[in-house]
């Protein structure tokens, strides 16, 4: 493999600096680095980041390949700047026994635009009454680390405390999907003044935040690592950064378009803007943002949720929920978190990368730009601005909220271990 020179890049959004490349490996990190025998990349004025890194992405396969497959939700990872993403278990078959995990992970491993780490389920066949295979997962190839029944709540107490108990045993983590669901029967939105005018089905931030409530002091109780998913609330802000002061090991994670959109999308029908959980209030957004910043919320998520055509154009309350979302997360983070002040590239660089793999016990993503360290590297073009277009993204399905939506910066480069996944904007 080529050695390659990334010249002038900002690393981290600081002073420009040149990254050599050496086969899998960064060599060395400096300026006026020697281009002799290297591919050049101009990056003046660009920002380079270790690989993105999504705790919550649907891949759809096994199952519903009409939605998404392996391959195609990799090419639009490595489109957005990834070079790991967390695969959830609601799989067709259930990702429930160490079998279809291995099958999600060796699929990862054949495509080879980003690593491929499947999540396990928590319970047999997501129905929350057993305990699936967490040990057997674990000990397969795809050594499995997160445990999650996401689309459903472990709402059984005795069950999840079960759940807790066991992963401790070899350091995992459950992902809670925090819903009560019995207070969301028949939900639609955000329950509120909103979900009254149109008389639509409300989603209250109680059912959220009562889960989350009794998780964090089940997880103090087991003394186990409790991670919770697509966090939307300003409660459930308060909540974790109350069980972190007591210092329970509990992570959490806000999806990007929780950090930008409202309920007041929700006015237009489009059920482009339907997810779970839904869009919240202009209040819970801000909550967001700052619990994001100030690290009461550890991780940016995508919950990348592809579907096809037939499952979004229909009526409101026929529609599926969820929005692809790996194709526009940085985007959204930068106009949200970066342009906003609260955050800067170091900061993204933690939220984004070096957190999640931290969370997920990915090995050699989320490790500082430095000689030595592993090559997955993503260079964005921060100054560009342009309407999303869906009709160009990698992703099988196109259920974007963004569409025609100006949104700042573009992935211009990926590197996973030093191979180009994308370059110049376009996969290899």
């Amino acid at each position: 493999m080529s050695k390659i020179l990334i010249r002038g890049a900002k690393v981290l959004g600081g002073e420009p600096q040149d990254v050599l490349i050496d086969g899998e490996t960064i060599e060395a990190v400096g300026t006026g680095l020697p281009a002799e025998g290297a591919e050049v990349v101009e990056a003046e004025g660009k920002v380079l980041l270790p690989g993105l890194v999504d705790l919550h992405t649907h891949l759809r396969e096994p199952g519903r390949e009409d939605s998404e497959t392996v391959l195609t939700g990799t090419r639009a990872a490595a489109s957005g700047g990834f070079t790991a993403v967390f695969a959830m278990a609601n799989t067709f078959p259930v990702a429930d026994t160490a079998g279809v995990v291995e099958q999600v992970w060796r699929l990862g491993r054949e495509y080879g635009y980003c690593d491929v780490q499947p999540i396990g389920a928590v319970t047999v066949g997501l129905q929350g009454k057993k305990l699936a295979e967490l040990g057997a997962m674990h000990d397969s190839a795809a050594g499995v680390t997160v445990f999650s029944d996401d689309g459903k709540c472990v709402d059984d107490a005795v069950i999840m405390r079960r759940a807790l108990e066991y992963v401790k045993a070899f350091g995992g983590v459950v992902a809670q999907h925090a819903q009560e669901p019995r207070l969301t029967e028949g939900a639609q939105m955000n329950e509120g003044i909103v979900s009254a005018e149109l008389g639509l089905g409300g989603w209250p931030a109680v059912a959220e935040e009562s889960i989350i409530a009794r998780d964090v002091l089940l997880a103090e109780h087991v003394g186990s690592r409790l991670h919770i998913c697509h966090v939307s609330t300003a409660g459930s802000v308060e909540i974790i950064r109350w069980a972190k002061s007591r210092g329970i090991q509990v992570t959490a994670e806000v999806c990007p378009h929780h950090l930008l959109l409202t309920e007041e999308m929700v006015r237009t029908y489009n059920p482009a803007y339907k997810v779970n959980p839904p869009l919240r209030t202009e209040r819970d957004v801000h909550a967001l943002r700052a619990g994001l910043a100030d690290g009461t919320i550890d991780i940016v998520a995508t919950d990348h949720a592809p579907h096809p055509h037939e499952d979004k154009d229909c009526e409101w309350s026929a529609a599926a929920m969820g929005m692809v979302g790996l194709e526009t997360a940085l985007s959204v983070v930068q106009e949200t978190m970066v342009e906003t002040g609260l955050l800067d590239w170091a900061g993204v660089a933690d939220r984004m990368s070096a957190a999640p793999a931290r969370i997920g016990r990915a090995t050699g993503h989320g490790r500082p730009v430095a000689p030595g360290e592993p090559a997955n590297l993503t260079l964005v073009d921060t100054a560009y601005r342009g309407q999303v277009d869906p009709a160009g993204f990698a992703s099988r399905s196109r259920n974007t909220p963004y569409e025609g939506r100006e949104l700042p910066g573009r992935v211009t480069h990926t590197w996973l271990r030093g191979k180009a996944t994308l370059m110049d904007g376009k996969l290899t």
